[in-house]
């Protein structure tokens, strides 16, 4: 794959974020967007703008955890383009809590929309993928490399997706399918306001500086070159590419490293 122009593209979570940064880079480069959330207003927005700029895209509301709402998204860009070149998986929700402390049902609301999601929407577009030898991304998180304090939930929700994908890499080796994990690291986006707590409830407020993180934009840049590059891990910055070869030499120092970092932050449960 040369370029984005003309390919059929769907971005989950596509309302905000890293989401909607794909979703607008991609149709400013010439691909058909499909964006799904469950928020209509926000989708509908983005859309009406990225149509004003000469893109084209279309929007569908879907809760990833809902099999259904997921096949009426393949069937939503098939119906209207034919058929499918890239899913990126990237509906994600966090969390921050001692699993001492949390209430179980955070960590199943985590793997319904962290794996689940990236499972339901594989589902119904692979056939499409396998058709055009296109691209299944799954946009996960160096708390998908390395078990991140604070994120039980996020952190195994993450390598279950990574485990999930990289199956079905394996079963599709004779295929021409591509798959991708994309690990960034912290960005800046609305994931740390909606994180959830122990109780269940959202947190409301970042407890990171969100001014000095990687931004979506550039996360969105990146995956584009490791889609483009067929890349099998798209690690990014200096914190997954660190993480990623350190935890190979001296795991136990990446432990207290990231026991280090998590504990420093403002109000941490490890404190």
């Amino acid at each position: 794959m040369k370029s984005l122009k003309d390919k059929v593209i769907i971005v989950t979570g596509a309302s905000s974020g890293i989401g909607e940064a794909m979703a607008r880079l991609y149709a400013a480069h010439g691909a058909k967007v499909v964006l799904c959330a469950r928020s209509e207003d926000k989708l509908k927005a983005i859309v009406d703008e990225i149509r004003a700029k000469g893109g084209e895209a279309v929007y569908c509301v879907v809760d990833v955890v809902s099999e259904s709402d997921c096949k009426r998204l393949v069937d939503t860009a098939v119906e209207k383009y034919g058929g499918i070149d890239v899913l990126i998986c990237n509906a994600g929700l966090s969390m921050r809590a001692l699993f001492d402390d949390v209430d179980l049902k955070v960590l199943h609301r985590l793997m319904d929309v962290n794996f689940w999601g990236t499972v339901n929407c594989t589902k119904f577009a692979l056939p499409y993928l396998q058709a055009s030898h296109g691209s299944l991304v799954g946009i996960s998180s160096v708390a998908g490399l390395h078990g991140l304090p604070g994120r039980t939930g996020y952190s195994a929700s993450k390598f279950a997706m990574t485990g999930f994908l990289e199956t079905v890499r394996i079963e599709n080796l004779k295929k021409g399918l591509h798959v991708m994990v994309a690990c960034p690291g912290f960005t800046a986006s609305n994931v740390r306001f909606s994180a959830l707590v122990a109780d269940g409830s959202q947190q409301g407020a970042t407890p990171r500086e969100e001014s000095k993180m990687m931004t979506a934009e550039r996360v969105a840049e990146i995956v584009e070159k490791g889609i483009l590059k067929r890349k099998r891990l798209c690690l990014m910055e200096i914190e997954g590419r660190a993480t990623h070869f350190v935890k190979k030499f001296a795991p136990a120092f990446l432990d207290k490293m990231f026991y280090l970092v998590m504990s420093r932050e403002p109000d941490s449960p490890l404190k």
